[in-house]
């Protein structure tokens, strides 16, 4: 079978973004290349260390690729996905260099080539991400391991804007805890809040391929007895107060709703919220504060932002 790369040349701010627009397209997985990651120090921390290919990277900023199989549509489907890319510019989203292109592969080269770039990642204190074709051991006898397939849906757990939501979760979820997870995405959040004793998990997304890949993720890390995923809007699904409500989705969207986070959010509660660039930090702050939150928190990595708001 024949398959069409997308690939796009940006800036980090645009990478979610635009993996979110490829997602929605119908791609089951993207490939993020970023020029920054050939010159980054890193610890080793599995015994091991991986040799990075520099031709495998762009000069400058972040190439993100998608494949979508080839078909009489895809000419159309392009198009929409150009112009969704476009319209990011309203949202003050730098795409930088914007240079888009297409490229015909095979599928036995998509189908394993991405996973050169995945292996286990330490990204908390207890937190593993494992992809589900290596092996690991874990290292301690405290560690949670998530075992992920990042080519089922949006969400590896490797972003800046992941690592910081777990990082969050793993300091403030306790032992039955009832837990929201907006924008659910692989579900990876969700596997971790059950990890650490949620009672409860309630996942969403309004993607429903998203809610497909959330939903095996889960059973995979044999989760599915806390955790439920919903097809649905924001907090649209949702019924009964949470303790923590967590957001990992675009700053604009997280300033919509959060009056409807603050009623869902049980009093003394936390609203986790990530995939904020710097720049929009205290405008989401902001929006916060005027619904009722008190600010506990602000985490940053690299040009992110999480910030851990509680309900006095």
């Amino acid at each position: 079978m024949k398959w069409t790369e997308l690939s796009f040349l940006t800036t980090n701010e645009a990478v979610e973004a635009i993996s979110n627009i490829f997602h929605e397209a119908g791609a089951s997985g993207v490939v993020i290349e970023d020029s920054t990651e050939i010159n980054k120090e890193r610890e080793d921390q599995f015994g091991e260390i991986y040799e990075l290919n520099p031709n495998d990277f762009p000069s400058k900023g972040v190439v993100v690729k998608a494949y979508l199989p080839a078909s009489s549509f895809l000419a159309e489907t392009v198009e929409e996905i150009k112009l969704a890319i476009a319209n990011l510019i309203n949202f003050d989203i730098n795409l930088g260099e914007n240079i888009f292109t297409t490229s015909e592969v095979n599928e036995e080269d998509w189908a394993t080539a991405w996973k050169q770039y995945y292996h286990p990642v330490k990204i908390s204190e207890r937190f593993t991400i494992v992809p589900t074709w290596e092996e690991y051991t874990p290292v301690s006898t405290d560690e949670l391991i998530i075992e992920l397939d990042p080519g089922m849906a949006f969400g590896t757990g490797t972003h800046p804007t992941t690592v910081m939501c777990l990082q969050a979760l793993e300091k403030v979820v306790k032992t039955g805890d009832v837990v929201v997870d907006v924008g659910t995405g692989s579900g990876v959040l969700s596997i971790a809040a059950a990890l650490l004793d949620a009672k409860k998990v309630h996942a969403l997304d309004l993607d429903e391929v998203a809610v497909k890949a959330a939903r095996e993720n889960i059973e995979l890390n044999q989760v599915q007895d806390i955790v439920e995923v919903f097809h649905g809007n924001l907090l649209d699904t949702v019924k009964e107060q949470a303790d923590v409500v967590v957001a990992n989705i675009l700053a604009e969207i997280i300033m919509t709703f959060t009056d409807d986070a603050f009623s869902i959010v049980k009093p003394n509660g936390l609203f986790i919220t990530s995939g904020i660039i710097t720049a929009k930090k205290d405008d989401v702050k902001a929006a916060l504060e005027n619904s009722g939150f008190t600010i506990e928190e602000v985490l940053m990595m690299e040009d992110w932002v999480a910030i851990i708001a509680r309900r006095p």
